[in-house]
């Protein structure tokens, strides 16, 4: 029984535990884009980037097996597996990024990104967006948008307003690059004021907690310029947007052309297993190395460093970036033909697509609407979920092997949902 279940979950992980849906669903299996719950029935995911290749790909499996059943160990051995990755994953990047640190979650990759920030400016002042989150390790967790940690806000933070699709920063999207750069640097003049200083900005540049607003390519230079000047470091959390997701690029700083200090990676990375990474510069590298001497028992492991290696080579072999690019153009145009007098935009790049609703203009009054919708979602069988500043949106994020009949079923039953669940 479920309830049982419920109770058995509560009882041995403690409470206020989150489950997905009024009715959580029991998955017992995944294989592709589909799960099945314990009672047999079938689910089309639309949500999970952490099976970044498909639930349960055979190839990564083999690959985890394979190497569990030979070795697996830390750091403080050699092993050629860690490197042999370390060369083919910044191969995929730019900007001098050719350095890497393995963790086991993307909250570490950002805790150590932001201390690398601090130990290249000697400064503690940190800016992210009033509407994001990056992770929960203590650290990391001042910076989440929606709780404040125990004692209140820290000085040391600041939180800039996050670009917006409906209601631009500045009033235009004309002005709204300016805006947001601007906002940076009031939030820099304020830390250097209090004695903080400003060491560092970390965003995702696909603001996808934001609700993943429309910005052209060039829409983060003014910023970059503020920075720059301030002498910052800029982080990119592609937790969410890389290894191809938006179809044309590889990583979500090369779509917007932002070149960051430091890029910081996670669920996706290992399609399941835990496996993170941060890469940055050498100079940078090596100034952390030594002010923080940074050891992981678990990052880098030979079986963590295989099952990473798998996912790239999947990527390659199946053409996912190209099918991200592809179906993700053609499930994009399926969702725009969707007529409902709550939506007020639809949009997305590659496999991340969404839409934004609002009652009368307000998006907080979407909120109820929206979260009916995707109960009705779930119990049609398709599994997405709510984004945006006042969970006003939906968020459509399936695993790269989506295909065209998969878009299809989505954009049906998404239409039937709309016309059932009252505005």
């Amino acid at each position: 029984m479920k309830t049982d279940l419920l109770d058995r979950r509560k009882r041995l992980l403690g409470p206020n535990m989150t489950t997905f849906y009024r009715d959580p669903v029991h998955i017992v299996r995944g294989e592709g884009t589909w799960l099945w719950d314990v009672d047999g029935n079938r689910y089309l995911d639309c949500y999970n980037n952490v099976p970044h290749v498909g639930h349960a790909h055979p190839k990564v499996v083999e690959a985890i097996s394979k190497q569990a059943a030979t070795l697996n160990t830390h750091t403080r051995y050699l092993h050629d597996g860690i490197l042999d990755y370390a060369e083919r994953l910044t191969g995929t990047m730019e900007h001098d990024l050719n350095t890497m640190i393995m963790v086991c979650t993307g909250s570490e990759a950002n805790d150590i990104a932001l201390r690398m920030g601090r130990a290249m400016t000697g400064k503690v002042g940190i800016i992210c967006t009033d509407n994001t989150y990056h992770g929960n390790t203590d650290l990391v967790s001042h910076l989440s948008a929606k709780r404040t940690p125990i004692g209140g806000p820290v000085e040391w933070v600041k939180k800039v307003p996050s670009p917006d699709t409906l209601n631009p920063l500045g009033g235009g999207t004309e002005v709204q690059a300016q805006a947001f750069a601007d906002g940076i640097q009031h939030a820099i003049d304020e830390l250097e004021k209090a004695g903080h200083g400003f060491g560092t900005l970390i965003l995702d540049p696909f603001f996808a907690n934001e609700g993943f607003p429309d910005l052209p390519k060039g829409f983060l230079d003014p910023t970059v310029e503020v920075v720059r000047r301030a002498g910052g470091i800029i982080i990119a959390d592609e937790v969410q947007p890389g290894f191809g997701r938006t179809g044309r690029n590889f990583w979500g700083h090369d779509r917007i052309g932002l070149a960051p200090d430091i890029v910081t990676m996670g669920k996706p990375m290992g399609n399941g297993h835990p496996v993170a990474a941060v890469v940055t510069r050498p100079e940078i590298m090596t100034e952390f190395r030594m002010r923080f001497g940074y050891f992981n028992t678990f990052g880098g492991n030979p079986v963590s460093a295989a099952a990473a290696m798998a996912v790239l080579q999947v990527l390659e072999d199946e053409m996912l970036v190209e099918n991200a690019r592809d179906t993700g153009d053609y499930a994009l145009e399926l969702l725009k033909e969707l007529k409902h007098p709550m939506i007020a935009d639809t949009r997305g790049a590659g496999m991340f697509m969404g839409i934004e609703f609002t009652r009368d203009g307000d998006p907080e009054g979407a909120a109820g609407f929206c979260k009916d919708l995707v109960e009705e979602m779930r119990n049609r069988g398709v599994l997405l979920h709510l984004v945006g500043r006042y969970y006003h949106g939906i968020k459509i994020r399936p695993p790269m092997c989506f295909d065209r009949s998969q878009a299809e079923l989505l954009a049906e039953s998404l239409d039937a949902a709309l016309k059932a669940v009252p505005a």
